[in-house]
C-alpha cells in the first residue's frame, strides 16, 4: 500500500500558489451576486405596506357605503309597506314587504362578510358607483311615495270641497226656493184695486222693474251654477257678444242678462185671435198675480202661462248648457212630461218667467199700439229710447248691446237698457 505523504505535499504546494478568501458579497442561488443596497429594500417594502393599507382602506369605504345605501334602500321600502297600508293595498303590501325581506337579508349578508373580513369581494371604485346609485333610487323611491301620499290628500281635500260645493249650492238653492215661495205668497203688492181704465205708462213700468228684478235673480244663479260647473266665464261672454268689452269684471253680467232677456221677451207682443178672445188679459194679470208661481203650474199644467213657461226654459236653457251644470236632462225630461221640476234653478226661473208673463198681460191690456224694440249695435246713444246701464262720461257714446228692450206704448216710450262704448271703441261700432 503506497504512502499519502506525497499527495499532501502537493496539496501544500497547490495552497501556495492559490490563495482561498472568504467571498464578502452574498451569493445567490445560481451562484451570482445579488448586488442590491440595503436601503432600497426599506423602501420597496414600505410601499408595498402603504399600498395594502390604501387598499384595505378604500375596500372599507365602498362597504361603509354599501351598508348605508342597503340601509336606505330599507327606509325606502318601509315606506312603501306604510304607504301601502294606509288605504290597504294588499298587492303593495305584498310587494313592499317582501322588498323589506330582501333589504334586511342584504344586511344580514353585509355583517357576514365584514365578520369573515371578506369585504372587497369587488374593485372598491364599482362598488362605491354602485352605492350611490342605490342611495339616488332609495331617494327617488322616498320622493314618489312623499308625492303619492300628497296626492291622496289633495284628492281627498278636493273631494271634500267639492262635497261642501255641492252642499251649499243644495242649500242656496233651497234658500231661492224659499224665498221665491215667500215672495209669491205675498205676490205682486202693487197696482192692487186698480181698473182696466186707470192703466198708465207708470203702471207698466213698475210691473217692469217687478219683472226685471227677477231676470236679475236668476242671471246672479246662473252665473254662480256656471262658477261651480267650472265654466270659462270669458268664453261664455264671447259667444254672447264677440266684441263687448268689459272694464269691470262685473259688467260682464250685462251680457248673460242681455242673452236672457232677449230669449225671455221674445215674441213679447204677440197673441193669436183665441186668446185675445178667450179671456181678457188684464183679468188674467189680476188673477196670476195674487197666486204662486208652482201652484199656478200644478194646477193647470197646459195653461198658457204654463206652455209659456216650459218653451222659454227650452230656450234659454240649452241641453249642453243644462247637461254641464247638473250633469244630466232631468230638468228638460221632466217639462216634457208636462211636469215641472222642484229644484231650485227651476223655480227662480219660473218665478221669473211668471214676472214677464204678468208683464206681458198688462202690456197686451192697453187699448192703445203697443211694440217692443232693442235698440241695434253700434247706435248713437240717445235719452229719449235709451238708459245705460252702467255710469258713463261726458262724451260720445254707442251701444255695445241692449240689455232690456224698450216698450213703445202708444206715443209714449219706456226706454230700453243698453251697455255702452266709447265712440273710438271698435266694440261699439256696428259691423257690417
Amino acid at each position: 500500500m503506497a504512502s499519502p505523504q506525497p499527495r499532501s505535499k502537493l496539496s501544500k504546494s497547490f495552497q501556495r500558489v492559490i490563495t482561498f478568501r472568504k467571498p464578502t458579497k452574498p451569493l445567490s442561488n445560481n451562484g451570482f451576486c445579488l448586488n442590491r443596497p440595503k436601503n432600497s429594500d426599506k423602501h420597496f417594502i414600505k410601499q408595498l405596506v402603504d399600498d395594502a393599507e390604501t387598499k384595505n382602506r378604500a375596500a372599507m369605504a365602498a362597504f361603509v357605503a354599501k351598508l348605508f345605501a342597503s340601509v336606505s334602500s330599507l327606509k325606502a321600502a318601509y315606506a312603501e309597506l306604510q304607504a301601502a297600508q294606509f288605504p290597504y293595498d294588499g298587492e303593495g303590501v305584498k310587494r313592499a314587504d317582501q322588498s323589506v325581506v330582501d333589504e334586511l337579508k342584504e344586511i344580514s349578508e353585509l355583517k357576514r362578510s365584514f365578520m369573515k373580513k371578506q369585504i372587497d369581494a369587488s374593485p372598491p371604485h364599482v362598488t362605491l358607483l354602485l352605492s350611490e346609485i342605490q342611495e339616488q333610487q332609495s331617494l327617488i323611491r322616498m320622493y314618489q311615495v312623499t308625492i303619492s301620499k300628497m296626492e291622496k290628500q289633495a284628492k281627498t281635500m278636493n273631494e271634500k270641497i267639492n262635497s261642501l260645493q255641492i252642499t251649499l249650492s243644495e242649500v242656496n238653492s233651497s234658500n231661492r226656493v224659499i224665498e221665491t215661495t215667500l215672495e209669491s205668497e205675498h205676490c205682486f203688492p202693487l197696482l192692487d184695486g186698480i181698473d182696466l181704465s186707470d192703466l198708465t205708462v207708470t203702471s207698466f213700468t213698475e210691473v217692469l222693474y217687478y219683472a226685471l228684478a227677477s231676470v236679475q235673480d236668476f242671471v246672479k244663479l246662473l252665473l254662480h251654477d256656471m262658477q261651480v260647473a267650472r265654466w270659462d266665464i270669458n268664453a261664455a261672454v264671447r259667444s254672447i257678444d264677440v266684441d263687448a268689452l268689459f272694464p269691470k269684471p262685473s259688467y260682464k253680467c250685462f251680457a248673460f242678462e242681455s242673452y236672457v232677456a232677449r230669449e225671455i221677451f221674445e215674441g213679447f207682443n204677440a197673441s193669436d185671435e183665441e186668446e185675445a178672445v178667450h179671456f181678457n188679459m188684464f183679468n188674467e194679470f189680476k188673477k196670476l198675480k195674487s197666486l204662486s208661481t208652482m201652484h199656478i203650474l200644478e194646477q193647470n199644467p197646459r195653461s198658457p202661462f204654463a206652455k209659456f213657461a216650459r218653451a222659454k226654459y227650452m230656450r234659454v236653457v240649452h241641453p249642453k248648457m243644462e247637461y254641464s251644470l247638473f250633469g244630466n236632462l232631468s230638468q228638460r225630461k221632466t217639462l216634457n212630461s208636462w211636469q215641472f221640476p222642484a229644484t231650485g234653478f227651476f223655480g227662480a226661473f219660473a218665478e221669473m218667467a211668471r214676472r214677464v208673463w204678468l208683464l206681458r198681460c198688462l202690456f197686451l191690456s192697453f187699448d192703445e199700439e203697443v211694440s217692443v224694440f232693442r235698440v241695434r249695435k253700434g247706435c248713437r246713444f240717445s235719452d229719449l229710447y235709451m238708459e245705460s246701464v252702467v255710469a258713463r262720461d261726458d262724451g260720445e257714446w254707442r251701444v255695445g248691446f241692449t240689455v232690456v228692450p224698450g216698450f213703445k206704448i202708444g206715443k209714449q216710450v219706456v226706454q230700453s237698457q243698453v251697455y255702452l262704448s266709447p265712440a273710438g271703441d271698435d266694440s261699439g261700432r256696428k259691423r257690417g
